[in-house]
């Protein structure tokens, strides 16, 4: 029988690893049981509010718009890994990248470089995680709309707070963060 330590956060439980049936090992296993929710119902938004549809029509500073092309258009992630975590999302309502025309994908493309050259610029990142995540299944926070996360990294970031601790460590506001990167946005 498996025996549980307490865990100073409400809600979850480290399982020892000694009272595995298999070869124990060195790690324990923190339960994180508040994350069920989100994998049973996922945070899927009602078809006809779709926040990728909706930025668009807001002034910039509201929709966390930090660049607009002709057919994408670059913001922040209002839930962001780290600080400055853009999305590249295009105009048109498009589930899945094979849905993208070429001049969608030629865009997405064009404005994913720009945002890593002006993320180097402005944050000092040492590296970056790009990726699209295709389906609720796969994970997409917001399936129905295509959307590519761009993720500044640096060599010390805190990549597992918000399962260890519940946290999120983002020290700047989303607010400044979008301002500084607009602001260094190369113009057309």
């Amino acid at each position: 029988m498996a025996s549980y330590e307490p865990d100073e956060f409400e809600g979850t439980e480290r399982e020892a690893a000694s009272g595995f049936a298999a070869s124990p090992d060195a790690f324990q296993r923190l339960w994180t049981p508040h994350r069920l929710v989100y994998i049973e119902d996922g945070q899927q938004p009602p078809a006809h509010d779709c926040p990728f549809c909706n930025a668009p029509t807001m002034p910039d500073e509201k929709g966390l718009i930090v660049a607009r092309g002709k057919h994408a258009y670059v913001l922040l992630n209002l839930y962001p890994y780290n600080s400055g975590h853009l999305l590249v999302c295009p105009y048109r309502h498009i589930a899945t990248y094979d849905e993208a025309n070429a001049e969608e994908v030629a865009e997405i493309g064009s404005l994913t470089q720009t945002a890593m050259r002006v993320l180097k610029a402005t944050s000092s990142c040492d590296g970056f995680n790009l990726g699209m995540n295709q389906g609720r299944i796969a994970g997409a926070g917001i399936a129905e709309h295509l959307h590519q996360h761009i993720v500044p990294r640096w060599a010390l970031d805190s990549n597992f707070f918000p399962i260890v601790a519940k946290t999120k460590a983002v020290p700047r506001l989303l607010g400044e963060v979008r301002d500084e990167i607009a602001a260094a946005w190369p113009k057309d």
